[in-house]
């Protein structure tokens, strides 16, 4: 009886799927795992969540490192495509706004996000090709801001760098008290940065109060302590 190549091929190409679709189930439970927890979680942890054996993390990743540069390199390159759709926005201080806002709020709400990048600070050459990618698309945003009057001419990409991580520095204090707080800063960074003919951004949230200050300072000050 002759061989249906067909139906001999059809289990290892379903094996080579389900396997795929685990692999996208484990690296979407990490991302959100370490969005909402920073890197103190286990691949036990991931593996809960995505909903697969512990074994199966264990066979796609070696250990919890290749996890984070694989969560990493996702988030790095959807920043690219974020990037991107901003430097095709038909308004041009739209799509700064666009792209300022996507990278305030992916680092404000995603706990891990700073300390990813400090986990893999020597491993950073296998990112290198989306950050050559990423570098000039931004610059561009900035660029065609500038050019079109909307961004004050003295500001710069890498202010734009610093003011993101300002920002993510507030979202970090507040977060126990007021978790959309970074929210209003961001406003009032883009603002500042703005040429003085474009209208402003509407703070739609409020300061936050003195008691959330106060409060938020104990959480901070507790943190250090441990």
């Amino acid at each position: 009886m002759g061989v249906n190549h067909a139906t001999a091929l059809s289990p290892p190409r379903r094996l080579r799927a389900d396997a795929a679709r685990n692999q996208q189930r484990i690296v979407a439970a990490a991302r959100e795992l370490f969005a909402e927890h920073g890197l103190e979680i286990t691949l036990d942890d991931v593996a809960e969540r995505a909903g697969v054996g512990v074994g199966t993390v264990y066979r796609r990743f070696a250990n919890k490192k290749e996890l984070i540069a694989e969560a990493f390199e996702q988030n790095m390159t959807e920043f690219v495509e974020a990037a991107d759709a901003a430097q095709r926005h038909p308004d041009p201080w739209q799509g700064l706004v666009q792209f300022f806002e996507y990278a305030c709020r992916h680092l404000a709400t995603n706990r891990g996000f700073s300390d990813v990048m400090l986990e893999l600070e020597n491993d950073m050459e296998r990112f290198a090709a989306i950050r050559d990618r990423l570098t000039p698309i931004v610059a561009a945003v900035i660029n065609r801001a500038r050019a079109a009057g909307t961004l004050a001419p003295d500001v710069q990409g890498t202010d734009f760098f610093a003011l993101i991580h300002m920002v993510d520095g507030l979202a970090e204090f507040s977060r126990p008290v007021n978790p959309d707080a970074w929210q209003r800063y961001m406003a009032i960074a883009l603002n500042g940065v703005r040429a003085d003919s474009t209208p402003r951004q509407p703070l739609t949230v409020p300061p936050l109060t003195d008691d959330e200050v106060e409060l938020a300072k104990t959480y901070a000050c507790s943190g250090r302590r441990r």
